[in-house]
């Protein structure tokens, strides 16, 4: 009987060798030969494309979420249960990591002693792909070197966005799976020929990124005078209404009517930076407060002013949110006509302070235009230029020099040369040959209180209306 017994035992043992050499050799071959793309099959074997969806997915425009299952043959290690923390601590490196699929499965055996650790494919191929300190870790565990072979069925989730994406759209189109998180909602910017696909689009960006409840596409530039833009939703809710936090600030707003870019957050934290206790700042295009908030909060003394009505109505909110609303009087007027009205009105007993005085003028695609609004502002000059304001203007530049081209810019706005009396930031790029640049000055004595200057029109803002200043304290 005993006789019997060992003799099964060795058939068993027989028969996993052969069936872990049959898998080595498979695990060889498959990584030498090229790739079998577009086979149609429903198991794939071991290609540089493993993951790769089915083709048939191939330009589907609504999304079939079973359409993407498959089975795929991985290799695995069968390891002691009683080592196996220890084991998988050890494989870190060469276990497979895909979104949703288990690093340990039972043993297909049926064994309650064993657990298969299931490895990455594209880092272990054979035995020999184990790095020295995983095959000492090995050893000294006990667990034989030894490839099984599972196979695992894969399903839409557990791919990547990118990897869906990438086998829909049409081969050789550019994909994207890139967006800005503004709260619960993805904003994307989709180019013609995904726009088929975008209903799609924006339902895998949901379905991946956890949080995400909404996914909206711009539809046209951003408009020049509120600085918002038309947006279509793609998938998910059409709640507009956005919570986020930046720098430790909370916000909220309606997206779709004001502006909001979460890409400015170390901006906005390098300038509030330089601002402190007891400073004043006038933000003449503060939108719902990402300078003006801050600054408020570190003891500052704020003027906020946006053209909007919908950012100054959710500036007020946020500045009551933010527990600042004493600290900050908010206005809706026009750039220019804040500049002559209430920062004319200011400045002069400001000047006579030791505290500095910051002027913001965040609105890149015009704020330059609007330094001529300091020509001649005030009319008694002071004692002394020590407290003179420091201007901190924003611009967009094309050129091959932007730092030389926006100082050349608000030169001619200024009517006074900066060259060499101002400092060039610059902020990102916003698209291709086109730079965000930020430049500081101290606004000269001869513009401030220049006795020639001439009155302009309006750069493209609405004409200024009736003055609007309250402090922030009307609920909304």
């Amino acid at each position: 009987m005993l006789r019997i017994l060992l003799r099964v035992l060795a058939s068993s043992q027989t028969q996993r060798n052969v069936k872990a050499a049959a898998v080595h050799r498979s695990l060889c071959s498959a990584a030498s030969r090229p790739a079998l793309l577009g086979s149609g099959l429903a198991v794939n074997t071991m290609e540089p494309e493993l993951y790769r969806p089915p083709p048939e997915v191939r330009g589907m425009t609504c999304l079939d979420k079973e359409a993407f299952t498959q089975t795929i043959t991985v290799p695995a290690l069968r390891v002691p249960a009683g080592v196996l923390n220890k084991v998988v601590k050890s494989l870190k490196k060469s276990s497979i990591q895909r979104p949703g699929v288990p690093r340990v499965v039972q043993d297909e055996e049926g064994s309650s002693d064993f657990r298969l650790v299931l490895l990455d494919p594209h880092k272990v191929s054979s035995p020999s792909s184990f790095s020295e300190a995983e095959a000492e870790a090995l050893r000294a565990f006990g667990v034989a070197q030894e490839l099984q072979h599972y196979d695992l069925q894969l399903t839409y989730h557990n791919l990547k966005s990118e990897e869906v994406l990438e086998a829909v759209l049409p081969q050789g189109q550019d994909v994207t799976s890139s967006f800005s998180r503004v709260g619960h909602i993805a904003h994307m910017n989709l180019r013609d020929h995904q726009l088929p696909y975008k209903n799609l689009i924006g339902q895998v960006i949901m379905d991946k990124n956890p949080g995400i409840t909404c996914v909206v596409n711009k539809t046209n530039v951003i408009n020049s005078t509120y600085r918002n833009f038309k947006m279509e939703v793609l998938a998910g809710e059409e709640n507009m209404v956005a919570k986020v936090k930046e720098n430790g600030v909370t916000y909220e707003f309606d997206f779709s009517r004001v502006y909001w870019n979460p890409r400015l957050s170390t901006e906005h934290q390098r300038v509030v930076q330089l601002i402190k206790r007891d400073d004043t700042v006038f933000d003449v295009f503060a939108g719902v407060g990402p300078f003006a908030i801050p600054a408020a909060r570190l003891g500052a003394n704020v003027l906020a002013n946006d053209l909007n009505p919908e950012s100054y109505r959710w500036l007020q909110h946020n500045c009551k949110l933010g527990k600042v609303e004493k600290k900050v009087r908010t206005f809706n007027l026009d750039g220019r006509a804040f500049i002559q009205g209430p920062v004319k009105q200011e400045l002069p007993a400001l000047l006579k302070e030791k505290n500095a005085v910051h002027i913001v003028m965040n609105l890149p695609a015009l704020a330059l235009e609007f330094l001529d609004a300091f020509r001649g502002l005030l009319h008694q000059e002071p004692s002394c230029e020590e407290n003179l304001p420091t201007v901190h203007c924003y611009g967009f530049s094309k050129k091959g020099d932007p730092e030389t081209d926006v100082v050349k810019l608000a030169s001619r706005s200024l009517g006074f040369p900066l060259e060499n009396r101002c400092s060039v930031h610059f902020v990102r790029n916003v698209a291709p040959n086109r730079d965000m640049m930020c430049v500081r000055f101290t606004l000269p004595k001869e513009v401030l209180f220049s006795s020639d200057h001439e009155q302009t029109e309006p750069s493209e803002e609405p004409a200024p209306k009736r003055q609007k200043c309250e402090e922030a304290t009307d609920s909304m």
